[in-house]
């Protein structure tokens, strides 16, 4: 069965973004190690899930760095654009962007039946809602929590929707030059 990680962006006290959706607190200098370790999570995943909100900035923005042989991550926005994509949307009718499937239906039933499908790994990417109904929903087996060197107080958190404890199984700490601490876990 293929496994859904997560890959997210948080604030030492626990938020991925400020109470209007502002990521000020993220460090986005990234050094090389700090890179390659996203280059090596990612090397297996041949599925992206997006919640809507996030995909209307996410996929447009990857397109543009993979037709722009001038950007320095030309290669990543080549991959991100070239890797099929799955947007969950309760909105939107149909698709409007290559590559790129819609789910309508059940969150945990559509996770289910793509980690049922034949495959590499699948990431996930998303707003806070989106991504709290994943780990509500117990569908998250790598949790790769990037955190920034930034305490904001408030904000968007992911972990607020659980209706009882998670416990984790640490795999590695990473820290890296640039501040971020990589937390690599796996639920019990």
């Amino acid at each position: 069965m293929r496994k859904l990680k997560l890959q997210v962006q948080m604030s030492v006290d626990g938020f991925i973004a400020g109470a209007n959706g502002e990521m000020d607190f993220a460090v986005w200098e990234w050094d090389d190690a700090l890179k390659q370790y996203v280059t090596d999570l990612t090397a297996p995943v041949d599925c992206i899930v997006l919640g809507r909100k996030l995909a209307e900035g996410f996929i447009p923005y990857w397109a543009a760095v993979a037709a722009d042989p001038a950007n320095p991550e030309q290669q990543d926005g080549e991959r991100f654009t070239a890797t099929a994509k799955v947007v969950f949307s309760r909105t939107l009718a149909e698709a409007p962007w290559p590559n790129t499937a819609l789910a309508t239906g059940d969150l945990a039933a559509e996770i289910n039946r793509l980690k049922a499908q034949p495959g590499g790994d699948i990431i996930a990417y998303g707003g806070s809602a989106f991504v709290a109904s994943l780990i509500r929903h117990g569908l998250i087996d790598e949790y790769h929590l990037f955190v920034n060197p930034a305490a904001i107080g408030r904000g968007l958190a992911i972990f607020g929707e659980l209706e009882r404890k998670q416990a984790l199984t640490l795999v590695k700490a990473t820290p890296f030059a640039c501040g971020i601490v990589c937390l690599h876990y796996i639920p019990q």
